[in-house]
């Protein structure tokens, strides 16, 4: 389709931090074929937040409510009434064009329906019903090649393969306390799921060879992740500085943006940290890196375990999950993951 009648784009993407990163590059698709549209993102309160005021693609976030397959949250189940609200809302917005970039489309093709834009884009998988234009959901696939397929569907050539989030004065002066005492590293130990989690004395042997190349080395995390965080510092020789929950999200960025090198599991930091140019070392489950791993190598070295097999049963993990949540990256290799923080660190 034409730039010319669009108007107003509504781009569904209430989720995780990382998988806001994957859908950066369809969305500056998105902008550069409509530069006159104004683009919304239907997304989390945490959206809202770190996007207001940021430049980028997304000129305006418009919070989901609790929605079964879309947004759900622990204790909160969706209001019909306050759904039915919210799609008149909606409706009232007239779209131009809806496109779903929330997974295979079992609950979210319906959601993007209602919204009742003249046309929906999006993925299909095998239970899904079918939009105006739709990609087959084929799980193993780069995230951000998906998304950028997605946007090919509404007229949107792609412009780069690399997300680019930006980080904004605001941000720079938070973090100012933790980055401004001379050069550092990033460890960032945590994961959603123990399964994407390296060892915490994994993470200390990296951040002691870093401290020993002259960083200071900074443990990132979340307040749940506190006793993580304090079992990597506890391991290692050299001091290191734990920062949890000290920054914002916007913070973070600046951090990271800062670092010499962010060496982290597969989790929403170590995405946030490639879109705000920080040289990476991801440490990934095989599979998670065909969907989540970076595509470029000059400032990114992603180190895989090539485990397919349950530590615990033996079952085969691949195409289906036998339900024990241990780590499936432990066997990524100490020395790989060292030699690439430390090739990075020096600029190599």
């Amino acid at each position: 389709m034409s730039e010319f009648g669009v108007e107003r784009i509504a781009v569904l993407r209430a989720t995780a931090l990382g998988d806001f990163v994957f859908c950066v590059p369809a969305l500056l698709a998105l902008r550069a074929a409509y530069p006159r549209a104004e683009i919304c993102l239907l997304g989390r309160p945490w959206h809202a937040s770190f996007l207001r005021d940021r430049p980028g693609p997304v000129d305006r976030v418009i919070v989901v409510p609790p929605s079964r397959g879309v947004r759900e949250e622990p204790g909160a189940a969706e209001d019909p009434r306050e759904l039915d609200a919210f799609f008149a809302r909606m409706r009232a917005e007239r779209f131009d064009v809806a496109l779903q970039m929330h997974g295979g489309g079992r609950w979210s093709n319906p959601f993007a329906t209602r919204l009742g834009a003249r046309l929906t884009v999006g993925c299909r998988a095998g239970d899904a019903p079918a939009l105006d234009r739709w990609i087959a959901y084929v799980y193993r696939q780069p995230e951000i090649a998906r998304w950028i397929e997605v946007a090919g569907l509404a007229g949107a050539a792609p412009v780069t393969l690399e997300p680019v989030v930006a980080v904004v004065a605001a941000d720079l002066e938070e973090a100012a306390p933790f980055t401004g005492a001379g050069p550092f590293a990033v460890l960032h130990p945590g994961a959603t799921t123990p399964r994407r989690r390296w060892s915490p004395e994994r993470f200390a042997t990296i951040g002691d060879a870093l401290a020993a190349e002259g960083l200071r080395v900074l443990v990132t995390g979340t307040g749940p992740e506190r006793s993580l965080l304090d079992t990597v510092v506890a391991a290692m020789k050299a001091p290191a500085l734990i920062v949890c929950d000290e920054v914002s999200l916007g913070g973070l960025a600046a951090l990271l943006s800062r670092a010499q090198v962010v060496v982290s599991n597969d989790t929403g930091p170590l995405h946030l940290a490639l879109a705000v140019g920080a040289p990476t070392v991801g440490i990934f489950w095989i599979g998670n890196l065909v969907n989540s791993g970076p595509l470029g190598r000059a400032k990114h070295r992603p180190v895989a375990s090539f485990r397919v097999t349950c530590p615990v049963c033996g079952a085969p993990n691949v195409e289906t999950s036998c339900g024990h949540d241990v780590s499936f990256v432990d066997d990524a290799p100490v020395g790989a993951v060292l030699e690439a923080a430390l090739e990075l660190a020096n600029g190599s």
